[in-house]
């Protein structure tokens, strides 16, 4: 009897560690991996020193390992009740920002709360895919095809899209219209209520360029014709693009990059970090980097398709498609095929909200892989009338 009580009592223990066995260890190593590399380019870009940039880095990316692996702990329940309550929070936040945030290169886009610098619009990402997929989790596929149903996911969609632009920060607004976007799709929505939904997007672009900065402006009108404005707008895509040519098959040599320690490369810690990469480690360096963030896109679709409960696949396509779309736009924004909008390369460029933001994804994405068996809520399975 002694032992049945404390084996009662162990229970609990038994639980966790098998929660925690659970857990993909071979995508936290690749997290881990992907983050050393981001500390030692941000090395580089300090100067050969762990300072102003790697080591508060690597504390940042300590704390989020810790918020990671504490959060992929948490059952799917428990996320689909605090999803509302979070989405109304990030929205609060936004809405703050607009009146008392902390403007940064003409935007407002930080909070600062108990001495911490918080940027809102990173936290909304997160907030809006669980708000969705807890959603689409309460409603069958049947419904999808009501107009009527797909109003309120709708207008959780595009509220933060509408704030964020009004900061202005563009390249994040197209990132949460983008997530929301994958998401109706892959929660079953018809092709042609997503045509429907595509409508008033030439009206948002308009909207969108209204509300923009006289330097994003900028940015816009002279990103095909950079060569225009050398020592204005254009200067940074210029600088980044000889970076990147500089840097040959295999580079010029750790901390030996001579547009990123001659500090001809603008924002070198942040948005042209992967430049920095592929001027000191070459082509084969920044195809190793692409190939990690591949690995990791594609390790947290392959945690969608096994997750057997509704919620959970959502979940995980969610930030899958939020960390694939920070990539997109980032590289895409170097390499000059795109406007350049503010967007950092995730775990590798210096920034502390991004960092947790994006830790906190992955927190969920393995929680969908911990509890990838179990079933709640599939309204799938109900009757509908």
């Amino acid at each position: 009897m002694k032992f049945h009580k404390r084996l009662l009592r162990a229970e609990p223990s038994f639980r966790l560690l098998s929660k925690l066995w659970s857990i993909s260890w071979l995508y936290v190593l690749l997290i881990c991996t992907l983050a050393g590399v981001g500390y030692v380019t941000l090395y580089s870009a300090g100067g050969g020193t762990p300072y102003p940039f790697a080591a508060p880095q690597a504390a940042r990316f300590a704390v989020g390992l810790v918020l990671m692996i504490t959060v992929a702990m948490l059952p799917p329940k428990m996320l689909v009740r605090i999803a509302a309550p979070l989405y109304v929070l990030s929205i609060i936040l936004l809405v703050a920002v607009l009146h008392m945030g902390h403007v940064g290169k003409g935007a407002e886009r930080w909070l600062m709360i108990g001495g911490l610098q918080v940027q809102p619009s990173e936290y909304a990402k997160v907030a809006l895919v669980l708000a969705l997929a807890a959603w689409f989790n309460r409603i069958s596929y049947a419904r999808m095809g009501n107009p009527l149903w797909l109003i309120p996911p709708a207008f959780l969609v595009l509220l933060p899209v509408v704030l964020v632009l009004k900061e202005p920060n563009l390249g994040t607004a197209v990132i949460i219209g983008g997530i929301g976007a994958s998401m109706f799709f892959a929660a079953g929505m018809r092709l042609w209520l997503i045509t429907l939904l595509l409508l008033p997007v030439p009206y948002l672009a308009k909207f969108a360029y209204a509300h923009l900065h006289d330097y994003q402006r900028a940015r816009i009108t002279t990103f095909l014709n950079p060569e225009s404005d050398p020592l204005g707008a254009g200067y940074n895509i210029i600088q980044s693009k000889i970076a990147l040519g500089s840097g040959g098959m295999w580079g010029q040599g750790y901390l030996h990059g001579s547009q990123g320690q001659l500090n001809f490369l603008p924002e070198k810690q942040t948005d042209f970090i992967f430049t920095m990469i592929a001027e000191e480690w070459g082509y084969v360096g920044a195809a190793t980097v692409i190939g990690l963030l591949l690995l990791l896109i594609l390790g947290g679709m392959l945690m969608a398709i096994r997750s057997r409960n509704r919620f959970g696949r959502l979940v995980a396509l969610g930030i899958s498609m939020n960390f694939f779309l920070y990539c997109l736009v980032n590289l895409s924004m170097v390499m000059g095929a795109i406007p350049v909008g503010g967007v950092p390369l995730p775990l590798v460029s210096y920034g502390g909200s991004a960092m947790l933001n994006v830790m906190l994804g992955f927190g969920l994405l393995l929680s969908t892989w911990v509890h990838r068996d179990s079933h709640f809520g599939e309204s799938e399975n109900q009757d509908q009338t």
